[in-house]
């Protein structure tokens, strides 16, 4: 059983929120999700080259979601309620889920993007207990999203 969210998993959920419609994370978030469809690192890298803009709005967006999945994981947010207001998490999971483990072995950090997994993968869960093909529908639009480009 969830523990009851309260008033400062609502108002961490607002902050949240502010911090998403800031300007240059609003554009991060419209290229990360028109453009950031990966399957390798290779294509990551080709994609969202070292040094270059895309690639900084590729950082942005995956270390604000590994920020707000870490709140999730330490306890300091209610699971339940981040899931309620906040999909854009498992868009970004999806969308990373493969590259990670090459990311990882690059970077030689066997931490790199945890807490997002975590919760990504918290989330799946979450979607397929409420609705047996609410996931996989949800992975369907984004393999066609990606598709599409």
């Amino acid at each position: 059983m969830p523990i009851q969210a309260t008033y400062d998993d609502a108002n961490l959920i607002l902050r949240l929120y502010e911090l998403r419609r800031e300007e240059k994370l609003r554009k991060a978030r419209e290229w990360f999700a028109a453009n950031c469809a990966a399957s390798s690192l290779e294509e990551l890298q080709r994609l969202a080259p070292p040094g270059s803009q895309e690639n900084a709005y590729m950082r942005m967006v995956t270390s604000y979601w590994e920020m707000a999945a870490s709140f999730v994981t330490s306890g300091v947010l209610n699971q339940e309620l981040f899931f309620q207001s906040n999909g854009e998490l498992l868009f970004v999971w999806e969308r990373m889920r493969e590259v990670v483990p090459q990311l990882r072995a690059f970077s030689k950090n066997p931490h790199a993007y945890h807490n997002l997994e975590i919760v990504g993968n918290a989330f799946i869960k979450y979607m397929e207990a409420n609705g047996p093909e609410a996931y996989s529908s949800f992975q369907a639009m984004i393999r066609n999203a990606a598709a599409k480009k």
